[in-house]
């Protein structure tokens, strides 16, 4: 599925890669790298503080700051670090894919997403975990802004209501089950990644949320929101853009006519 989007995979030493293949069972975040130079060092080693037995693979778009080389270097320093170069940038979707891709081929039970840039909480990882395995029927649970306790500290008013009103749109002409559509800090059961299509994924930017909730919700999977602190970045760019917004209408648009067209036919 990914193999034309995959420049390397950083293992520095084979039996490394083959220990984080055969483990099972546990758990794998999988962070997205454009351009995180400042920030990589610090997540990374946050992440491992608070959930020391989870294994964390960073997927880099070929970062012009020296991101990958610094992920190759923790990577080489700790076994739990795995990296995936590509030949990018490719945007956030197909990054998330590629991760999915390696967490499932080794056989990991589940499979997080979260932002490098510090502003999904480190803290907040072990609350999703165990979240999702207080109950047997929970596939997906979601770090929400949008729920009662969940905030985001410290964004511009504009970015704020672009999210919202992208997760209003979403939830009102798809249905879909939760508040916060757009969020990107989850934790999926393997099992459910396993049910869906992805290589049917084509969405890019942070589209790529919706997508995927709307696919788990269609294939019967149950989706429960947590909620989480989002502080906005201290160091770096935003990768959120024009094209990223107009993507996400565009497809979010397609999506329920196709939907509606459907109904319409099976009447």
């Amino acid at each position: 599925m990914q193999a034309s989007h995959v420049l390397q995979v950083s293992t520095p030493r084979p039996d490394k890669q083959s220990d984080a293949l055969s483990r099972g069972a546990g758990v794998l975040v999988v962070m997205p790298t454009y351009n995180e130079a400042a920030s990589i060092k610090s997540t990374v080693g946050q992440v491992l503080d608070y959930c020391p037995e989870i294994t964390i693979l960073v997927v880099d778009d070929c970062s012009p700051d020296g991101t990958g080389r610094i992920a190759d270097a923790l990577a080489g320093q700790d076994t739990r670090v795995h990296v995936i170069h590509r030949n990018g940038p490719r945007g956030l979707g197909p990054a998330y894919l590629a991760g999915f891709a390696w967490g499932l081929q080794g056989q990991y039970c589940t499979i997080c997403e979260m932002d490098m840039d510090g502003s999904h909480r480190p803290q907040d990882l072990p609350r999703l975990l165990q979240k999702l395995d207080q109950a047997d029927d929970i596939d997906v649970v979601i770090g929400s802004r949008r729920v009662a306790g969940g905030k985001t500290v410290g964004w511009p008013w504009y970015r704020d209501f672009i999210s919202r009103c992208g997760s209003w749109y979403a939830h009102r002409v798809l249905h879909l089950p939760i508040r916060d559509a757009t969020a990107g800090f989850r934790a999926y059961r393997a099992s459910m990644l396993r049910r869906l299509d992805l290589q049917e994924v084509e969405s890019a930017g942070y589209v790529f949320q919706i997508d995927m909730i709307r696919r788990v919700q269609q294939a019967g999977g149950n989706i429960v929101e947590l909620p989480i602190v989002f502080i906005e970045r201290r160091l770096g760019a935003s990768k959120m853009g024009l094209k990223i917004v107009v993507e996400a209408m565009v497809r979010v648009t397609s999506w329920w006519i196709s939907r509606v067209v459907a109904d319409l036919r099976s009447r």
